[in-house]
């Protein structure tokens, strides 16, 4: 009897102990599923987050670009409507491509953004002047530098380019970043220059590559530049900048843009090539 006692509580005690153990065990399986769900809806924040961020700064550039040379192309047209009709002419030409140009950009966009149920981009029909359907393109890398700069002088900023290094293919997030920096500070030299010209500088090296933009102007050291506190078309954002400085750095690179004393601004990034 005394051995049948003993046999029965030990047989108690473990049914104790597995009924505490299935307990615990099920608290922490409740536990870690109830923080893989949280984790699951932070992830989701952040990627909502950055794509806004993404859809920002593709906003900003296509219509930052593009509607600043249609405000200096139509400015250009309105001080020589009467004395050069032929050239008035090309100029509001011009302002009509680029118009044509941003709305075809943001109709991919917004294509991208609410598709037709076909899944085609002719999802988005915004009253736009573009005529047919708009076929997806490629985003924009330096093997476009050639319109942009043809587009930046016609709207009367002369562009120097120099190619320096053994030219080579370049990550497609990469490319579109440098065409990205060449654009901003060309539009912004173009919008808050006080004339003058600009030179654009693509180096190739073995584990980097280095895009810079300068452009000329009133030099800080006679004073000339202090005079102006406000950009001929107004302050902007600082969005550009700001959308600049991450693309780069998501590729583990530096960007700097400053003031020259020596007259106009610099915008200098460097984006690694090797990073794994």
């Amino acid at each position: 009897m005394a051995a049948l006692g003993m046999a029965c509580a030990a047989a108690g005690c473990l049914a104790v102990a597995w009924w505490r153990t299935r307990r615990r065990w099920q608290s922490a399986v409740g536990e870690r599923g109830w923080l893989l769900e949280r984790e699951r809806e932070s992830a989701s924040r952040s990627a909502v987050a950055a794509e806004r961020d993404r859809i920002a700064r593709e906003l900003h550039d296509i219509v930052s670009h593009n509607v600043s040379l249609m405000v200096v192309q139509a400015g250009a047209a309105r001080e020589v409507l009467g004395t050069m009709p032929d050239e008035a002419a090309a100029a509001l030409r011009a302002v009509e491509d680029a118009g044509r140009g941003a709305m075809t950009d943001l109709r991919h966009l917004l294509g991208l953004l609410a598709p037709s149920q076909s899944g085609d981009d002719a999802a988005y029909e915004g009253g736009g002047e573009v005529d047919g359907p708009v076929e997806l393109a490629p985003q924009p890398g330096l093997d476009r530098l050639g319109p942009l700069v043809d587009r930046i002088s016609f709207a009367g900023l002369p562009v120097e380019v120099r190619i320096s290094g053994e030219p080579c293919p370049l990550p497609q997030g990469i490319d579109v970043t440098a065409y990205r920096i060449v654009q901003e500070a060309l539009t912004n030299a173009l919008r808050h220059g006080d004339g003058g010209e600009a030179e654009v500088t693509v180096r190739y090296a073995d584990h980097a590559l280095r895009v810079e933009v300068l452009n000329t102007g009133p030099s800080v050291l006679t004073g000339t530049a202090a005079t102006r506190t406000v950009p001929r078309h107004g302050e902007g954002t600082g969005r550009g900048l700001l959308g600049l400085r991450e693309r780069v750095a998501v590729y583990g690179g530096d960007l700097d843009a400053r003031r020259r004393l020596g007259g106009g601004y610099r915008v200098r990034a460097r984006i690694p090539l090797d990073r794994p």
